[in-house]
């Protein structure tokens, strides 16, 4: 199992546009698109002073569904057009980790 970690700040006045976008669209859009070995995807958010701070997770079987979901240059970001005009800024390239334990 593989997780991919990416990280997305948003000035405070787009954080709540930015999680609706998510929600509503782009994890629907990557559920929509029935890659084999894509398992989940996790949101989390954390205010700061300036910025809002959001951390995607998703797991897929392989590095072969990360393929399917990103190409070959699977460490590449996925960022939609839409989102890019929300993000202050955002990781270039995303981390992936072989998860090595899960709890039940």
């Amino acid at each position: 199992m593989i997780s991919r970690i990416w990280h997305g700040w948003t000035p405070r006045d787009r954080a709540d546009a930015y999680e609706s976008l998510l929600r509503e669209e782009i994890f629907a859009g990557i559920k929509g698109r029935g890659i084999r070995g894509f398992r989940d995807i996790q949101l989390l958010r954390r205010e700061q002073a300036e910025e809002v701070e959001f951390v995607t997770i998703m797991r897929f079987e392989s590095i072969e569904s990360v393929r399917e979901f990103a190409g070959e240059d699977y460490e590449a970001c996925v960022v939609p057009p839409k989102a890019r005009e929300l993000l202050s800024r955002f990781d270039l390239r995303s981390q992936h980790y072989d998860i090595r334990i899960e709890s039940d």
